[in-house]
């Protein structure tokens, strides 16, 4: 396995979003400024949501290599003038006003921003799926002047994509927390 050298090594495999970004916030804040930390995960989600939280807490995403089904990121832990604390979105609904506003009104978009698998499995009827590491390239296709709800697994992923999207000029966009981790609504799945 080919890896670089790194201060401190984070296992990560085999956990599902949020856990590999949850092990990573507990273990930078035990490094010293400039010192690299690895963290090894199989979830093909984390490279988009380690990359998007370095950037958002200042932290210096490095990159990641990939050796078979491991993903090996690399983050340089920021001084203190760099680092910063990662913004929550600040437009947040929980589950119960999305259903409200799902039985109320045909004019929303919700945007599931989680694995295509995790989406084939269970997702909300006629939501949209661009998982969050395409939505940079894929944003094109929403639309702006819709209201849209962002949704994921446990509104980790979704707060990272609402706040992309707000930054890109969208306007009307909600994060759903929890997510479909709580979700008691109506569901599809395009499993067959």
């Amino acid at each position: 396995m080919k890896t670089l050298k790194a201060n401190f090594t984070v296992d990560a495999k085999g956990l599902a979003c949020p856990m590999p970004i949850v092990r990573t916030k507990k273990a930078i804040n035990n490094l010293n400024p400039g010192e690299v930390l690895e963290v090894l995960a199989t979830d093909k989600g984390s490279k988009a949501d380690i990359q998007a939280w370095s950037n958002s807490s200042g932290h210096q995403y490095l990159g990641t290599i990939e050796e078979g089904d491991v993903l090996m990121h690399y983050i340089r832990k920021a001084s203190e003038n760099e680092e910063r604390e990662a913004a929550n979105f600040e437009t947040t609904a929980s589950n119960e006003d999305l259903q409200k506003e799902l039985e109320s009104n045909s004019e929303i978009v919700i945007l599931d921003v989680r694995e295509p698998a995790e989406y084939a499995f269970g997702h909300i009827p006629n939501a949209v799926s661009i998982p969050f590491g395409e939505l940079e390239e894929r944003m094109g296709e929403l639309n702006k002047d819709k209201k849209i709800y962002v949704v994921c697994r446990t509104g980790s992923r979704s707060d990272m994509a609402s706040q992309a999207l707000t930054e890109k000029g969208f306007t009307r966009i909600i994060n759903v927390v929890p997510g479909m981790s709580g979700w008691n609504g109506p569901t599809e799945n395009k499993v067959n």
